[in-house]
């Protein structure tokens, strides 16, 4: 399955549907319409494909699917950083406001886990090995723009820019890419392009 974003008004996605709301102050503002392969063209995923389910970062970190349960770590996590967030994925994913309340981000995180077990897209997180903290996450998604067959993108928390952890990640995340996903052409977005010129890219 193929995902493509529809930008014209507050929609929500949730397990392939598109539905109208009234407001949505996540990432889900942004909607997704799901379109076979046969439709498209355009594979996402091999059918045996099996996703890491543990990737070691650096010593006493790794990445893991991200869950409902993890909500009470992600939302001070997000908020934590928010302004900064916000300045990197505001303008493409309406993400995260600042008025994002806890079960809005619970309520994501429960479509993140639906989406990971559907092979729709992917959202690790980084955790401390001991998993008492949520340090950033990595997005794994099918591809909106054209030129790609994924778009990938992370981040980390406030605290975390600057140091080791931040720099054993973005030197990890291109290579666990190409040693265990079955991609061609990746793009890691605000990396090898900045995000205004992945808006500015035509849709798939």
């Amino acid at each position: 399955m193929r995902i493509s974003r529809i930008r014209t008004g507050p929609l929500t996605r949730w397990g392939g549907l598109v539905a109208a709301t009234g407001a949505c102050p996540t990432r889900t503002l942004i909607a997704f319409c799901y379109l076979s392969a046969e439709t498209t063209g355009v594979t996402w995923l091999p059918a045996d494909f099996v996703h890491p389910t543990r990737v070691p970062v650096c010593e006493g970190y790794h990445l893991r699917p991200i869950t409902a349960a993890d909500t009470d770590l992600d939302y001070p996590a997000v908020m934590g950083s928010q302004p900064r967030l916000w300045s990197i994925f505001g303008p493409a994913w309406g993400w995260p406001r600042a008025s994002m309340t806890y079960q809005q981000d619970k309520d994501d995180l429960a479509r993140h886990e639906a989406e990971i077990t559907a092979h729709q897209s992917f959202n690790y997180a980084l955790f401390d090995d001991a998993e008492t903290a949520l340090f950033g996450c990595v997005y794994i998604d099918p591809p909106e723009k054209q030129g790609a067959d994924a778009e990938i993108c992370w981040w980390v928390v406030d605290g975390q820019t600057g140091t080791s952890v931040q720099a054993a990640l973005d030197t990890l995340v291109p290579q666990w890419i190409t040693a265990a996903w079955p991609f061609t052409q990746p793009r890691y977005l605000g990396r090898d392009l900045s995000w205004a010129g992945w808006l500015a890219l035509p849709n798939t």
